[in-house]
């Protein structure tokens, strides 16, 4: 074969090899800056959800400190400056962002431990529960929260007995809402919730068995303001009444009982059960989001939550928090 041949051979090989080499280096940096691209992306995401989480949650100690100032504190109009009984939404600015604070009265939900079986059942039907499941939960529920007679196993503790692990029911009073997940029939769908896609086709948060009941929750009247509309349909409400209901507390709360009177005397009996406020315990829900440079809100959303007693005079702290949420739902279509 002549020099001259072989010699471009050579180089053709070379220079084959020299491309080769050069895509792989291409290849690898163009991993590299996507990983880094991607890395820096998530940190800086990072970044702003710890902001906003500290956001919402110096929101709740404003929040506490508006309640605590209440009604005393007046406009020029005549309006709360800060807070009156009722208001079930308080809505805060910071320079770095703004912050929607759900005021949610214990007198929202029902008490877990004083519900009858007929009001636990109608509930479970709301949520989704077909009327045997339901049926078999509340009734759970009820055995749950009733001393056993003479100490003997019942027919529920015979049912967990035979699981692994195996447990009796405590057969005194709940302490904890989430007790209600060890209970025959219930799951964690139904007790948390879940998503449901609506006609526009975004998916909106579906109300949970834990949005509408509580151990703090109420014994007697609901707060028609913070009420979950499933929890005012297991009152019997017709459904046209609990529209017009969650569309007028949007747009303005109920503020007293004198306007609730209409309501109550063409409502049925469900509406006998409604109120406004009540009891000494709020849970505080409060959904932060950053403001940009442009001065645009950021889509990212944290929210958290406090449920606080107050104390009122004669204590030596005026509210005592009892449970802390870092990572509480919210669903805030109507961003204000």
């Amino acid at each position: 074969m002549p020099t001259n041949s072989i010699s471009a051979s050579k180089r053709g090989g070379a220079l084959l090899a020299v491309l080769w080499l050069a895509a792989a280096l291409g290849a690898i940096a163009f991993s590299v800056a996507a990983t880094v691209r991607g890395e820096t992306e998530r940190a800086a995401t990072a970044v702003d959800s710890l902001k906003c989480h500290y956001l919402a949650t110096g929101a709740v100690d404003r929040a506490i400190l508006y309640m605590l100032w209440g009604s005393a504190h007046r406009n020029p109009d005549g309006s709360p400056r800060y807070w009156a009984q009722g208001m079930p939404r308080l809505y805060l600015r910071f320079p770095t962002g703004d912050v929607v604070v759900e005021i949610i009265p214990a007198a929202a939900k029902l008490n877990l431990n004083a519900a009858s079986e007929e009001d636990l059942f109608r509930l479970l039907v709301v949520l989704g529960a077909g009327p045997e499941r339901a049926r078999l939960i509340a009734r759970a529920i009820v055995d749950w929260r009733t001393p056993a007679p003479g100490g003997l196993p019942t027919l529920f503790d015979r049912l967990y007995l035979a699981r692994t692990p195996s447990f009796r029911a405590r057969h005194a009073s709940f302490e904890e809402t989430e007790e209600v997940l060890l209970v025959e029939g219930m799951t964690p769908e139904l007790f948390y919730g879940s998503y449901e896609r609506g006609e526009d086709g975004r998916l909106r948060r579906r109300s949970g068995f834990r949005d509408c009941v509580s151990v703090y929750g109420s014994a007697g009247r609901l707060d028609i303001n913070s009420a979950d509309p499933a929890l005012l349909a297991s009152l019997g409400l017709d459904p046209g009444v609990v529209a017009s209901i969650v569309e007028r507390r949007r747009l303005r709360p109920f503020l007293s009982m004198a306007e609730l009177e209409p309501l109550r005397q063409f409502g049925g009996p469900g509406a006998q059960r409604l109120g406004i406020g009540g009891l000494s315990i709020y849970t505080l829900r409060a959904t932060a989001r950053l403001r940009r440079d442009d001065g645009t809100l950021s889509d990212l959303r944290r929210s958290v939550a406090a449920t606080v007693k107050f104390l009122g005079p004669g204590f030596d702290e005026p509210y005592h928090v009892l449970r802390w949420h870092d990572n509480e739902p919210a669903d805030l279509s109507e961003w204000p």
